[in-house]
This record gives C-alpha cells, sequence and structure tokens, in this order.
C-alpha cells in the first residue's frame, strides 16, 4: 500500500510539473480524472486505460478535455454563446458542418429563444444529449455540433453536416439498353433512399456498423427478414461482429476481411452501382452491404452464375434473355480456354485440324522466332496493358489509344515477324469474348485464368487444359459465399431453381420477375 501511495504521488507530481490537469472521471480519486504526461508521452484522448471519460460541471475543463482529445487541431471551432444567464461553448469541426445552418439553426435561436432548456430552442432534425467525452468526439466527426454549459455535466449535440454530393446518375461501368438509369453514389443515406423506394415491404430491415479505428466509417446491412435465410443472415452478422480494421475506405476491403475463402481468385460477393439490380437480390433472399464513402453496393451470398446475368435480360424478352446468358457464359470459355487451345493443338495436336487450316496456320507462323506460348504471353500483356493506360487517360484520350494503339501495335507486331496474324486473331477473340461478361470482376479473372492455361497447354497440350478446366470445377463446387454453395444450383443440384438459371424462365401470374 505504501508503494502504490508513493507512486502515485510521483505520477501526480509529474503532471502538476509538465502538464496542467484536466478532470474527467475516477482514475486516481473517486470523483475526478487526470488526463496526465506519463514518461514524455502524451495521452489526451477520449479513453484512457479503457476507462470511460465524462463531462463535469466545469465549462473550462470540459472544453479543455475535448481539445486534448483532437490534439489541439485547429480546425476544431470554439465560439462562445450566451444562453439565458448561463455561460457556454459551441463546440464543431469547421470542415463538417454546413456554416449556414449553425447560424440560422443553433446560435441565433439560443440568443433570441426565451425557453429554459438549450435543448428545446434548436432548429434541427437531430438533437441529442451525451455525457461521455468518447461519443461527444464521434459526434462532432460525423458533423455535429456541441453545445457545452457551465454546470451542466451534459452537452448538446445537433447534427448540422455539411451535404455535398453529386447527382444520382447511371454508372458508367454497368451500362444497359434499357431499363433504370439511376445509380448509387458516396452517400449512405442516398443509397439507402434509392433502395427503399423500390421496396416498401415493412419487413425491409436495417443495422447499422461502424468500423476502422481511424475512419469511423458506417456500413448497413440491408435485407428483407420474411425473405432470407435466417442462417444466412446470421452467417454475415458472425463475420461483421469480428471485424477489428485500423481503417476502412472501400467495400472491397471490407469483403476481404469477411469472405469465407480469402485465397479464391473468384469473387464471393457481386459489387454493384446499380439499385434496381441490388433490389432484385434483395427480393430473391439476398443481403446488401453498404460503405458510407463508396458507390459499391455488396451483395451476398452470390453464385458464379449471377456474375454473368444482366439487368437487360429481364427487359426483353425470355427467348432472347436466355439466348445472352448462354453467350456470356460461351464467352467465359472461350476467355479462359482459346489462346491455350491454339497452343495445344500447334504445339502437340497439329492432326486435329483440317488440311487446309493446319497449311494456313503453318504459313502464318514460319517465320515467327518465338514459340506460341510466348507469343500469346506477349500479345495478352500488350493488351492488358492498353486496357490499364486507356482506364486511366481521360475519355476522349482513352478511346484514341485504346483504337490506334491496337491497330498500330499489332500491324507492327506482325510486320516485324514477332507474332503471327492467326494470333493475332486468337487474342482479339479473347479480348472480346471476356469484355462480354457484365461484371468486371469476372472479366479480369477469365484473363488471369487464360495465363494458366496457357501454360498447362505449352506442357501438356489438350490433357493440360483438361485438367484445369477439371480444377477450376472441383474448386467452384468447393467454394462457398457466405454459407451458401458459390456453384449453386449445379453443385449441389437444385432443380427447383434451375428456372432463372442458364435459361431466363417466362414470368406469370404470382411469381417475381427477377
Amino acid at each position: 500500500m505504501l508503494n502504490c501511495n508513493i507512486f502515485r504521488h510521483i505520477v501526480r507530481w509529474i503532471s502538476m510539473k509538465y502538464d496542467p490537469p484536466v478532470y474527467g472521471i475516477n482514475f486516481f480519486s473517486r470523483n475526478k480524472i487526470r488526463v496526465v504526461n506519463v514518461i514524455g508521452r502524451r495521452i489526451p484522448m477520449s479513453k484512457i486505460e479503457g476507462k470511460e471519460l465524462f463531462l463535469t460541471d466545469n465549462l473550462n475543463q470540459n472544453v479543455e478535455l475535448i481539445q486534448r482529445a483532437f490534439y489541439h487541431t485547429e480546425d476544431l471551432v470554439v465560439e462562445s454563446v450566451v444562453f439565458g444567464h448561463k455561460r457556454g461553448q459551441l463546440l464543431y469541426i469547421n470542415s463538417l458542418v454546413a456554416k449556414d445552418k449553425v447560424m440560422d439553426y443553433i446560435i441565433r435561436p439560443l440568443k433570441s429563444s426565451k425557453v429554459k432548456h438549450a435543448l428545446e430552442s434548436l432548429q434541427v432534425s437531430e438533437e441529442k444529449q451525451t455525457g461521455t467525452v468518447h461519443k461527444l468526439v464521434s459526434e462532432l466527426l460525423s458533423g455535429s455540433c456541441a453545445l457545452l454549459l457551465e454546470g451542466e455535466e451534459k452537452a448538446i449535440l445537433a447534427s448540422v453536416p455539411v451535404e455535398e454530393k453529386r447527382a444520382i446518375k447511371e454508372p458508367d461501368s454497368e451500362h444497359i439498353i434499357s431499363g433504370p438509369h439511376d445509380g448509387f453514389g458516396e452517400s449512405m443515406a442516398t443509397n439507402m433512399m434509392l433502395l427503399r423506394k423500390r421496396i416498401k415491404a415493412p419487413s425491409f430491415k436495417m443495422k447499422k456498423y461502424v468500423f476502422g479505428h481511424l475512419t469511423g466509417t458506417n456500413v448497413a446491412l440491408m435485407y428483407i427478414d420474411e425473405v432470407i435465410d435466417q442462417k444466412v443472415i446470421h452467417h454475415i452478422e458472425e463475420k461483421l461482429n469480428s471485424v477489428d480494421l485500423q481503417e476502412l475506405q472501400t467495400s472491397t476491403a471490407l469483403l476481404e476481411v469477411i469472405q469465407d475463402n480469402k485465397h479464391s481468385p473468384f469473387p464471393q460477393a457481386l459489387s454493384t452501382e446499380r439499385p434496381d439490380r441490388a433490389a432484385s437480390y434483395l427480393l430473391e433472399g439476398k443481403a446488401v452491404l453498404i460503405v458510407d464513402g463508396t458507390p459499391e453496393v455488396l451483395v451476398l451470398p452470390t453464385t458464379f452464375f449471377a456474375f454473368y446475368q444482366s439487368v437487360d435480360d429481364y427487359t426483353m424478352h425470355w427467348i432472347v434473355g436466355s439466348f445472352f446468358r448462354i453467350l456470356r457464359l460461351i464467352s467465359f470459355l472461350i476467355a479462359v480456354t482459346l489462346p491455350a487451345m491454339y497452343i495445344a493443338i500447334v504445339s502437340f495436336h497439329p492432326e486435329i485440324l483440317p488440311l487446309g487450316l493446319l497449311y494456313s496456320i503453318r504459313t502464318s507462323i514460319e517465320y515467327v522466332p518465338f514459340p506460341p506460348i510466348l507469343e500469346a504471353f506477349l500479345m495478352q500483356i500488350i493488351l492488358e496493358i492498353l486496357k490499364e493506360a486507356a482506364i486511366r487517360l481521360p475519355s476522349p484520350i482513352a478511346q484514341t489509344i485504346g483504337i490506334v494503339g491496337g491497330l498500330v501495335i499489332g500491324t507492327a507486331v506482325v510486320e516485324a515477324g514477332l507474332v503471327s496474324n492467326t494470333m493475332i486473331v486468337i487474342i482479339g477473340l479473347t479480348a472480346i469474348a471476356s469484355f462480354a461478361a457484365p461484371f468486371n470482376q469476372m472479366a479480369v479473372i477469365s484473363r488471369l485464368l487464360g495465363f494458366v492455361s496457357m501454360v498447362a497447354a505449352f506442357l501438356f497440350g489438350l490433357f493440360g487444359i483438361a485438367i484445369i478446366l477439371m480444377a477450376i470445377i472441383i474448386h467452384l463446387c468447393k467454394l462457398e459465399s457466405f454459407g451458401e454453395p458459390y456453384f449453386a444450383p449445379l453443385a449441389p443440384l437444385k432443380t427447383n431453381e434451375m428456372g432463372d438459371f442458364v435459361l431466363r424462365k417466362p414470368n406469370k401470374n404470382g411469381e417475381s420477375p427477377s
């Protein structure tokens, strides 16, 4: 006990010598807590050793405590106000609040109000009170103003965030021929509104999460309670409750943390910027995750075949929609196997080609100094570089780079004898097939798998391609998306879900059209 008292007096002496005391809750005494310098290390936080800091009835100490919690940042504005006979301070982050709203809805009403309670005089839609420093800091960082009054142990919080958001428009990456042309934006509230407009069921629920110790990013989990499988939603909630991140900026970063298989190249949640697409999946019993600050909404769980379905399928005749679905799945096989098939046939199995076609191919590759595998790799890498350059450049220049660059480079490599004419055709068809996927996530995966299949074809011929395809199918059959089979309804086989799978079934009374 004596040693504890000596240590306590030493720490108090250090705190008084190097830093004035700021009070909160119990730390050294029963009623108050000091924020101290311990061996030269400042601890100006809203929590100390896991203990919550509370406001006191001393106005100056409360203001100093908040300033320390913000490390004395210069954009924390502190304005003096008077309410009745009480002196007060209004605190807010300069860049996070709407200045006109602060003046019109808070400062002027406080000066002219005759009511006894300051909370009643504020003219804002969201107002509340808190006595904890941690909650007050969190609200200030969310665009609220905090009113501290002399003799009051609670702060009055008024939400007046600055509302800067872009207009609702169709996403550039998910164009459709017919149907709605609106899209998600960076505002979580706007995105939720777009979904609520489409789904007016009372069982359409929202659960809010906050991730990121530094960013405090809001995340909304939305689902229709009477439609979704409760096992699925429990699995998703368990994943979300286990998240512990320092910062969260994008929905993709969140997906990497919560997905079931972190080493699979296949996307285990569908990312979309289209409200109509997200709403249709919600009506099918899926859930969506909305991350504040990003327009990409995650749909989960999902399946492999969902990435080859488009909103256009439901805005045209079911036969036409089914035809395009089949075409997209064929395009996946072309993107994965076409260059590999060419390499395998030219290198190992030329006898399976018709004689005229064989002579034509042999003539085109006669003076090419490289084997087919190097030809294919060279052209695929050039294609990826052109595509990446076109994405990063402004739109008018990007179109020029894509067209002129492809023509010039393609012609130059053929005339130089580095690549055959046949390989140019093969790589061109492969690129077009990969771009047929409605989602860029799967288009990239198909091109990456194409590299793997080319290596297998170079080593083992057609047997290598068969091995790669078998490995892909086995992996897809084993893969799960938030507890649900990724290759459903094929593995496991679900005949009752075959109606809207590869073929789009026609709409009938009493059934959902999507």
